[in-house]
Order: structure tokens, then C-alpha cells, then sequence
């Protein structure tokens, strides 16, 4: 919960909280403050079971922590049922854009593709095209 305050934050909390409260009411601010997390922490734990329990035997398994979606992406794509893993093992994505930027440039792919490489650096940067100085640019009126 706390995990990044270091320990000058630390005492500086302690020094505010003992000149707020005082040295007298602290212990007894201390006390009613893990009695109130104490609470909401038993109040959610029986919210759970409550919900497991309305839920069934068919969702015994259920976490809570799988209703955030990236926990659930984790989940879903460690597991190998897919064969997830094979694929992405066998995904040369050098060679994909290579094919694909000859592809673009209207190239033989059979040549680059025994050569091993496109003979250089791979430029995909949307490049202006020239224009007359006199010529007025292209109008758009979708995109005004």
C-alpha cells in the first residue's frame, strides 16, 4: 500500500501528525484508524463470500482481481491453450516489414528474401509530395 514512501516522507508524516494531534490524542488516533481498516477489511472480505456464494458452484474459481483488464489479459495470454507461445516465437517481424515495405515499393520479394535482407535501413516516414510554389495545396473538406 505504502510501498513508495521513503523514509524522510515517513517521519516527515510522523513529525505532522504528532504536531496536528498531539503526543496525547496520537496512540489513540493510531488505534482507531487500524480498528477502521480492520473493519472495511472484514466488510469486503464478507462482501466476497457473499458474492461467491450468490454466484454458485460453477464460479468457485473466480477472482476479483480478474476483473481488471489487464490482469486478465496476463492471465489469458500465459495460458499455452492457445499456442500463443509458437506463434510468436515463429513471427520474424524484420522479415514481415522487409516483405512488406517491398511490397509497398511494388519490389521482387523473391530477391529480397534470399538475400536475407533489404539492403538497408527500412524508411516508413510519410514524405511530402513536391508541389509547384504557385500551386495552391490539396483542400479537404471532411477534414476542416
Amino acid at each position: 500500500m505504502f510501498n513508495d514512501i521513503g523514509p524522510l516522507e515517513l517521519v516527515t508524516l510522523v513529525v505532522l501528525a504528532v504536531l496536528v494531534f498531539g503526543p496525547e490524542k496520537l496512540p489513540k488516533m493510531i488505534q482507531d484508524v487500524t480498528r477502521t481498516i480492520r473493519k472495511i477489511r472484514e466488510f469486503s472480505e464478507s462482501a466476497k463470500a457473499d458474492i461467491r456464494e450468490e454466484l454458485g458452484p460453477e464460479f468457485k474459481d473466480f477472482e476479483f482481481e480478474d476483473l481488471n483488464p489487464k490482469t486478465f489479459i496476463r492471465k489469458q495470454l500465459d495460458n499455452d491453450e492457445l499456442g500463443l507461445k509458437e506463434i510468436r516465437n515463429g513471427f520474424d517481424l524484420k522479415k514481415e516489414m522487409a516483405e512488406v515495405t517491398d511490397a509497398v515499393h511494388s519490389r521482387d520479394t523473391d530477391s529480397s528474401s534470399s538475400s536475407g535482407s533489404s539492403g538497408g535501413p527500412i524508411d516508413m516516414t510519410k514524405k511530402p509530395e513536391k508541389t509547384d510554389p504557385d500551386e495552391r495545396p490539396p483542400f479537404d473538406a471532411d477534414a476542416t
